[in-house]
């Protein structure tokens, strides 16, 4: 690992003047669980390491109106939330089978946007809860939709000066049901083959609204819109997921790798998509009964 200068800033504005000085040469640690390795393999070298672990205010989840989720929220805050487990189910799902334990008490949720690795579990989650990212530089506050914000592989669309702040979640549709499903060849602390997050709403027994997110099958986390339209207005019935899930096709570019070959995630795909759809539309209508 190549010799840096450790900083750690006590607000927002003091990181945001450290990375508008400095830009590409200076890195943000959050949780670590990427950057520690990128840096001992030499792939990242930066001359700067600014250390977020005094802003404690970006480490907490709110509820009002949206669901505000602090950058340097843990995966294991999330994973057991209960305002979380309420409000966005497919994330407190997601959160479940992120690597082990002991990683998902360090690494942050905003650690993982930044990082921007594609089979990552949060951000399909995230695409089927209709998220935005809020970020915060040198030329003041704006925010992204979640499907902006991706751009490839360990790209995203944060500039060298801002800092990601906060996860917002609109509230869900009424009625909806959702679903979370990581197909993984090994066991679920490895990286998926293909990760599917659906969420249909119901309305008078019609698909009203969906959402369908998958992780693992091309440069960024991807929402297949095209499947999504197969579904509005039809019956959530097998026939109408078979059709969603083969549209899937068109809206992924699956990259061969040790967990499978293009072929097979794109085959994969189809099949958790159809799974998930089916399990998100049962739980949908399980809320409607409950209503």
């Amino acid at each position: 690992m190549s010799p840096f200068t450790y900083l750690e800033p006590a607000t927002i504005e003091e990181v945001v003047e450290i990375l508008d000085r400095h830009r590409d040469e200076a890195k943000i640690i959050a949780g670590g669980t990427a950057l520690v390795n990128f840096m001992k393999n030499q792939l990242i070298q930066p001359r700067f390491v600014v250390g977020l672990r005094r802003l404690r205010s970006l480490a907490a989840v709110s509820n009002v109106q949206d669901i505000r989720i602090g950058a340097l929220t843990t995966i294991h805050t999330l994973e057991t939330s209960r305002t979380i487990a309420e409000h966005v189910p497919l994330l407190s799902a997601a959160c479940h089978y992120v690597a082990t334990i002991r990683i998902r008490m360090m690494a942050t949720l905003g650690g993982a946007m930044v990082y921007a690795d594609p089979s990552l579990d949060t951000p399909p989650a995230l695409l089927a809860s209709d998220a935005r990212i809020k970020m915060q530089g040198a030329k003041g506050e704006r925010e992204v939709p979640i499907n902006q914000f991706f751009m490839g592989i360990y790209e995203t669309e944060l500039r060298s000066d801002e800092l990601l702040t906060e996860i917002i979640v609109p509230p869900q549709p009424k009625g909806s049901g959702t679903a979370f499903i990581k197909f993984s060849p090994a066991t679920y602390e490895d990286y998926p083959t293909v990760s599917v997050a659906a969420r249909l709403t119901l309305r008078d027994g019609l698909i009203d609204n969906a959402r369908i997110a998958l992780g693992a099958v091309g440069f960024t986390p991807v929402r297949a819109e095209q499947a999504e339209r197969e579904l509005l207005g039809m019956r959530p019935c097998e026939e109408s997921f078979r059709n969603s899930a083969a549209a899937v096709t068109g809206s992924i570019e699956p990259l061969a790798d040790s967990r499978g070959s293009s072929e097979y995630k794109r085959d994969m795909a189809v099949v958790h998509v159809r799974r998930a759809l089916a399990i998100a539309a049962a739980r949908a209508t399980d809320v409607a009964i409950a209503r």
